[in-house]
Protein backbone atom coordinates (compact mmCIF):
# COMPACT_ATOMS: atom_id res chain seq x y z
CA UNK A 1 0.00 0.00 0.00
CA UNK A 2 2.66 2.32 0.75
CA UNK A 3 4.00 2.12 -3.10
CA UNK A 4 0.70 2.80 -4.53
CA UNK A 5 0.79 6.03 -2.11
CA UNK A 6 4.14 6.70 -3.03
CA UNK A 7 3.28 6.34 -6.99
CA UNK A 8 0.43 8.70 -6.59
CA UNK A 9 3.00 11.40 -5.76
CA UNK A 10 4.71 10.42 -8.44
CA UNK A 11 1.90 10.97 -10.98
CA UNK A 12 0.61 14.17 -9.54
CA UNK A 13 4.75 15.17 -9.79
CA UNK A 14 4.32 14.62 -13.47
CA UNK A 15 0.31 16.01 -14.07
CA UNK A 16 1.74 19.34 -12.50
CA UNK A 17 5.15 19.49 -14.96
CA UNK A 18 3.33 18.13 -17.80
CA UNK A 19 0.51 20.73 -17.87
CA UNK A 20 3.19 23.77 -17.09
CA UNK A 21 4.76 22.62 -20.32
CA UNK A 22 1.99 21.95 -22.41
CA UNK A 23 0.41 25.09 -21.47
CA UNK A 24 3.81 26.79 -22.17
CA UNK A 25 4.29 25.21 -25.53
CA UNK A 26 0.90 25.42 -27.37
CA UNK A 27 0.58 29.13 -26.21
CA UNK A 28 4.02 29.75 -27.84
CA UNK A 29 2.60 28.00 -30.83
CA UNK A 30 -0.87 29.79 -30.83
CA UNK A 31 0.78 33.41 -30.45
CA UNK A 32 3.32 32.20 -33.73
CA UNK A 33 1.12 31.15 -36.16
CA UNK A 34 -1.52 33.52 -34.84
CA UNK A 35 -4.10 30.66 -34.20
CA UNK A 36 -6.50 31.95 -31.68
CA UNK A 37 -5.84 30.21 -27.78
CA UNK A 38 -9.38 28.99 -27.43
CA UNK A 39 -8.55 26.93 -30.72
CA UNK A 40 -5.33 25.05 -28.85
CA UNK A 41 -7.46 24.72 -25.77
CA UNK A 42 -10.44 22.62 -27.75
CA UNK A 43 -7.66 20.84 -30.25
CA UNK A 44 -4.35 20.09 -28.55
CA UNK A 45 -4.68 21.13 -25.30
CA UNK A 46 -8.26 19.47 -24.75
CA UNK A 47 -7.30 16.29 -26.57
CA UNK A 48 -3.90 15.82 -24.51
CA UNK A 49 -5.87 16.23 -21.15
CA UNK A 50 -8.57 13.85 -22.38
CA UNK A 51 -6.00 10.97 -23.47
CA UNK A 52 -6.88 9.27 -19.05
CA UNK A 53 -10.28 8.81 -19.97
CA UNK A 54 -9.92 7.79 -23.53
CA UNK A 55 -7.38 5.37 -22.36
CA UNK A 56 -9.61 4.24 -19.30
CA UNK A 57 -12.68 3.92 -20.88
CA UNK A 58 -11.62 2.18 -24.19
CA UNK A 59 -10.25 -0.78 -21.87
CA UNK A 60 -13.39 -0.61 -20.08
CA UNK A 61 -15.43 -1.32 -22.91
CA UNK A 62 -13.10 -3.79 -24.31
CA UNK A 63 -13.01 -5.48 -21.08
CA UNK A 64 -17.14 -5.52 -21.04
CA UNK A 65 -17.36 -2.73 -17.84
CA UNK A 66 -20.16 -0.61 -19.66
CA UNK A 67 -20.86 1.05 -16.14
CA UNK A 68 -17.18 2.07 -15.60
CA UNK A 69 -16.86 3.25 -19.20
CA UNK A 70 -19.60 5.88 -18.60
CA UNK A 71 -19.45 6.47 -15.63
CA UNK A 72 -15.85 7.69 -16.17
CA UNK A 73 -17.18 9.77 -18.69
CA UNK A 74 -19.89 11.13 -17.13
CA UNK A 75 -18.30 11.86 -13.91
CA UNK A 76 -15.36 13.23 -15.56
CA UNK A 77 -17.24 15.82 -17.21
CA UNK A 78 -19.13 16.62 -14.00
CA UNK A 79 -15.85 17.39 -12.36
CA UNK A 80 -14.40 19.47 -15.45
CA UNK A 81 -17.47 21.93 -15.09
CA UNK A 82 -18.03 22.07 -10.89
CA UNK A 83 -14.01 21.34 -9.70
CA UNK A 84 -11.84 21.81 -12.29
CA UNK A 85 -13.60 25.00 -13.52
CA UNK A 86 -14.57 26.41 -10.27
CA UNK A 87 -10.99 26.13 -8.95
CA UNK A 88 -9.56 27.77 -11.91
CA UNK A 89 -12.20 30.54 -11.81
CA UNK A 90 -11.59 31.07 -8.03
CA UNK A 91 -7.78 31.87 -8.72
CA UNK A 92 -8.76 33.88 -11.59
CA UNK A 93 -12.28 34.51 -13.19
CA UNK A 94 -12.17 33.31 -16.46
CA UNK A 95 -13.20 35.39 -19.57
CA UNK A 96 -15.23 34.13 -22.69
CA UNK A 97 -14.51 35.22 -25.90
CA UNK A 98 -16.67 35.74 -28.82
CA UNK A 99 -15.96 32.59 -30.34
CA UNK A 100 -16.70 30.29 -26.96
CA UNK A 101 -20.13 32.68 -26.07
CA UNK A 102 -21.19 32.21 -29.44
CA UNK A 103 -20.73 28.46 -30.60
CA UNK A 104 -18.52 26.44 -28.21
CA UNK A 105 -20.66 26.59 -25.05
CA UNK A 106 -24.24 26.60 -26.86
CA UNK A 107 -22.22 23.31 -29.06
CA UNK A 108 -21.30 21.52 -25.43
CA UNK A 109 -24.67 21.94 -24.23
CA UNK A 110 -26.68 20.57 -27.28
CA UNK A 111 -24.27 17.79 -27.18
CA UNK A 112 -24.57 17.03 -23.63
CA UNK A 113 -28.50 16.94 -24.12
CA UNK A 114 -27.73 14.60 -27.28
CA UNK A 115 -25.83 12.37 -25.11
CA UNK A 116 -28.23 12.11 -22.38
CA UNK A 117 -30.93 11.28 -24.81
CA UNK A 118 -29.17 8.74 -26.12
CA UNK A 119 -28.32 6.85 -23.06
CA UNK A 120 -32.28 7.00 -22.06
CA UNK A 121 -33.73 5.66 -25.52
CA UNK A 122 -33.64 2.18 -25.66
CA UNK A 123 -30.85 0.01 -23.53
CA UNK A 124 -28.18 2.48 -23.69
CA UNK A 125 -25.82 3.65 -26.65
CA UNK A 126 -26.04 1.54 -29.38
CA UNK A 127 -23.70 1.06 -32.39
CA UNK A 128 -25.66 3.30 -34.52
CA UNK A 129 -25.78 6.20 -31.61
CA UNK A 130 -22.21 5.71 -32.17
CA UNK A 131 -22.26 6.26 -35.64
CA UNK A 132 -23.91 9.38 -34.81
CA UNK A 133 -21.80 11.20 -32.62
CA UNK A 134 -18.36 10.14 -34.48
CA UNK A 135 -20.09 11.84 -37.52
CA UNK A 136 -20.69 14.64 -35.11
CA UNK A 137 -17.09 14.68 -34.12
CA UNK A 138 -15.86 14.65 -37.66
CA UNK A 139 -18.15 17.84 -38.54
CA UNK A 140 -16.83 19.71 -34.99
CA UNK A 141 -13.24 18.98 -36.51
CA UNK A 142 -13.53 20.52 -39.65
CA UNK A 143 -15.12 23.28 -37.80
CA UNK A 144 -12.36 23.53 -35.36
CA UNK A 145 -9.86 23.03 -38.56
CA UNK A 146 -11.45 26.24 -40.45
CA UNK A 147 -11.53 28.39 -37.38
CA UNK A 148 -7.88 27.66 -36.83
CA UNK A 149 -7.27 28.88 -40.79
CA UNK A 150 -9.48 32.03 -39.86
CA UNK A 151 -7.17 33.06 -37.43
CA UNK A 152 -8.25 35.48 -34.47
CA UNK A 153 -10.89 37.06 -37.07
CA UNK A 154 -14.17 35.65 -35.97
CA UNK A 155 -13.14 37.59 -32.32
CA UNK A 156 -12.77 40.57 -34.30
CA UNK A 157 -15.55 41.17 -36.65
CA UNK A 158 -14.19 43.27 -40.10
CA UNK A 159 -10.55 42.38 -38.93
CA UNK A 160 -8.09 41.26 -41.48
CA UNK A 161 -7.59 37.42 -42.72
CA UNK A 162 -4.27 37.08 -41.00
CA UNK A 163 -3.57 33.48 -41.63
CA UNK A 164 -1.19 32.43 -44.98
CA UNK A 165 1.56 29.62 -45.65
CA UNK A 166 3.66 32.03 -45.82
CA UNK A 167 3.26 33.20 -42.55
CA UNK A 168 4.01 29.13 -41.37
CA UNK A 169 6.99 29.22 -43.59
CA UNK A 170 7.89 32.92 -41.72
CA UNK A 171 7.76 32.09 -38.61
CA UNK A 172 8.66 28.20 -37.97
CA UNK A 173 11.98 28.26 -37.14
CA UNK A 174 14.16 26.54 -33.96
CA UNK A 175 12.12 28.10 -31.45
CA UNK A 176 8.95 26.12 -32.65
CA UNK A 177 10.83 23.06 -32.40
CA UNK A 178 11.13 23.88 -29.07
CA UNK A 179 7.80 24.60 -28.09
CA UNK A 180 6.17 21.89 -30.04
CA UNK A 181 8.93 19.47 -27.63
CA UNK A 182 7.71 21.11 -24.62
CA UNK A 183 3.85 20.40 -26.01
CA UNK A 184 5.05 16.62 -26.42
CA UNK A 185 6.59 16.47 -23.15
CA UNK A 186 3.42 17.91 -21.84
CA UNK A 187 1.15 15.48 -23.28
CA UNK A 188 3.50 12.46 -21.75
CA UNK A 189 3.65 13.82 -18.41
CA UNK A 190 -0.28 14.08 -18.51
CA UNK A 191 -0.69 10.93 -19.61
CA UNK A 192 1.87 8.96 -17.43
CA UNK A 193 1.06 11.05 -14.46
CA UNK A 194 -2.56 9.83 -15.04
CA UNK A 195 -1.92 6.66 -15.35
CA UNK A 196 0.28 6.60 -12.00
CA UNK A 197 -2.40 8.09 -9.65
CA UNK A 198 -5.76 6.26 -11.70
CA UNK A 199 -4.06 2.83 -11.37
CA UNK A 200 -2.82 3.28 -7.55
CA UNK A 201 -5.87 4.99 -6.78
CA UNK A 202 -7.99 2.35 -8.15
CA UNK A 203 -6.08 -0.33 -6.11
CA UNK A 204 -6.63 1.85 -2.66
CA UNK A 205 -10.12 1.73 -3.23
CA UNK A 206 -10.11 -1.49 -4.39
CA UNK A 207 -8.56 -2.31 -1.19
CA UNK A 208 -11.61 -0.73 0.92
CA UNK A 209 -14.16 -2.22 -1.18
CA UNK A 210 -15.85 0.33 -2.97
CA UNK A 211 -18.37 -0.07 -5.92
CA UNK A 212 -17.96 -0.20 -9.10
CA UNK A 213 -19.93 3.00 -9.58
CA UNK A 214 -18.36 4.82 -6.65
CA UNK A 215 -14.83 3.83 -8.00
CA UNK A 216 -15.66 5.18 -11.62
CA UNK A 217 -17.63 8.17 -10.80
CA UNK A 218 -15.04 9.62 -8.16
CA UNK A 219 -12.22 8.34 -8.21
CA UNK A 220 -11.46 7.45 -12.21
CA UNK A 221 -13.44 10.56 -12.88
CA UNK A 222 -11.34 12.57 -10.76
CA UNK A 223 -8.16 10.69 -11.64
CA UNK A 224 -8.32 11.12 -15.47
CA UNK A 225 -9.71 14.36 -14.85
CA UNK A 226 -6.05 15.53 -13.35
CA UNK A 227 -4.62 16.56 -16.31
CA UNK A 228 -7.55 18.63 -17.06
CA UNK A 229 -7.45 20.25 -13.56
CA UNK A 230 -3.77 21.32 -13.31
CA UNK A 231 -3.86 22.35 -17.00
CA UNK A 232 -6.54 24.96 -16.67
CA UNK A 233 -5.25 25.96 -12.69
CA UNK A 234 -1.88 26.39 -14.57
CA UNK A 235 -3.45 28.45 -17.57
CA UNK A 236 -5.72 30.22 -15.45
CA UNK A 237 -2.51 31.35 -13.30
CA UNK A 238 -1.04 32.67 -16.52
CA UNK A 239 -4.06 34.80 -17.54
CA UNK A 240 -4.53 32.24 -20.38
CA UNK A 241 -8.39 32.51 -20.32
CA UNK A 242 -8.66 30.96 -23.11
CA UNK A 243 -6.83 27.92 -22.99
CA UNK A 244 -8.37 27.35 -20.03
CA UNK A 245 -12.30 27.15 -21.17
CA UNK A 246 -11.38 25.78 -24.36
CA UNK A 247 -9.50 22.93 -22.40
CA UNK A 248 -12.67 22.28 -20.08
CA UNK A 249 -15.00 22.68 -23.08
CA UNK A 250 -13.09 21.07 -25.50
CA UNK A 251 -12.51 17.84 -23.05
CA UNK A 252 -16.38 17.76 -22.34
CA UNK A 253 -16.89 17.48 -26.40
CA UNK A 254 -14.33 14.99 -27.13
CA UNK A 255 -15.23 12.98 -23.73
CA UNK A 256 -18.57 12.16 -25.20
CA UNK A 257 -18.08 12.82 -29.27
CA UNK A 258 -14.65 10.27 -28.93
CA UNK A 259 -14.67 8.43 -26.24
CA UNK A 260 -18.24 7.36 -25.83
CA UNK A 261 -18.59 7.30 -29.80
CA UNK A 262 -15.54 4.62 -29.96
CA UNK A 263 -16.10 2.86 -27.04
CA UNK A 264 -19.87 2.20 -28.20
CA UNK A 265 -18.37 1.25 -31.57
CA UNK A 266 -16.41 -1.54 -29.66
CA UNK A 267 -19.20 -2.65 -27.42
CA UNK A 268 -22.52 -1.15 -27.10
CA UNK A 269 -22.91 0.56 -23.42
CA UNK A 270 -25.99 -0.71 -21.57
CA UNK A 271 -27.28 2.01 -19.81
CA UNK A 272 -28.00 2.16 -15.83
CA UNK A 273 -30.93 4.33 -14.92
CA UNK A 274 -29.05 5.27 -11.64
CA UNK A 275 -26.39 7.80 -13.52
CA UNK A 276 -29.76 9.67 -14.65
CA UNK A 277 -29.36 12.09 -11.51
CA UNK A 278 -25.50 12.40 -12.95
CA UNK A 279 -26.59 13.19 -16.14
CA UNK A 280 -29.39 16.29 -14.71
CA UNK A 281 -26.51 17.53 -12.73
CA UNK A 282 -24.38 17.26 -15.71
CA UNK A 283 -26.61 19.31 -17.92
CA UNK A 284 -27.39 21.93 -15.34
CA UNK A 285 -23.96 22.89 -14.83
CA UNK A 286 -23.82 23.30 -18.40
CA UNK A 287 -26.52 25.27 -18.86
CA UNK A 288 -25.19 27.47 -15.87
CA UNK A 289 -22.00 27.73 -17.67
CA UNK A 290 -24.14 28.57 -21.38
CA UNK A 291 -25.70 31.32 -19.02
CA UNK A 292 -22.78 32.62 -17.42
CA UNK A 293 -21.72 35.21 -20.18
CA UNK A 294 -24.93 36.87 -20.11
CA UNK A 295 -25.69 36.92 -16.29
CA UNK A 296 -23.64 39.38 -14.27
CA UNK A 297 -21.20 40.22 -14.11
CA UNK A 298 -21.51 38.77 -17.64
CA UNK A 299 -18.66 37.35 -20.32
CA UNK A 300 -16.76 35.43 -17.30
CA UNK A 301 -16.55 32.80 -14.80
CA UNK A 302 -16.47 35.01 -11.90
CA UNK A 303 -14.79 34.13 -8.47
CA UNK A 304 -18.55 33.67 -7.22
CA UNK A 305 -19.40 31.53 -9.74
CA UNK A 306 -16.25 29.18 -9.23
CA UNK A 307 -16.85 28.99 -5.27
CA UNK A 308 -20.72 28.48 -6.57
CA UNK A 309 -19.27 25.21 -8.75
CA UNK A 310 -16.65 23.70 -6.46
CA UNK A 311 -19.39 24.13 -3.34
CA UNK A 312 -21.88 21.85 -6.14
CA UNK A 313 -19.11 19.40 -6.58
CA UNK A 314 -19.10 19.06 -2.82
CA UNK A 315 -22.76 18.70 -1.99
CA UNK A 316 -22.47 15.74 -5.52
CA UNK A 317 -20.01 13.97 -3.81
CA UNK A 318 -21.34 13.96 -0.37
CA UNK A 319 -25.01 13.13 -2.25
CA UNK A 320 -22.99 10.06 -4.23
CA UNK A 321 -21.67 8.37 -1.31
CA UNK A 322 -25.09 8.86 0.75
CA UNK A 323 -27.39 7.59 -1.53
Amino acid sequence: MYIEFLLIVVGFFLLIKGADLLVTGTSNIAKRFNIPEIIIGLTIVSIGTSVPELFVSLKSALNGYSDMALGNVIGSNITNLLLILGMAAIIKPIEFNRQARLIELPLCLIITIIFALMCNIGTGISRIDAIVLVFILLAYIVYLSIMAIKGNEFDHEGGPFKFSFRSIHKNFDKKVFKDILFTVIGILGLKFGGDFVVNNAVSVAEYFKLSEKIISITILAVGTSLPELVTSVSAAIKGKSDIAIGNIIGSNIFNILLIIGMSSLISPIIFNISYNIDLIILTIAMLFLALFPYLPPKNEVSRSNGIAYVIMYVLYLVSIFIW
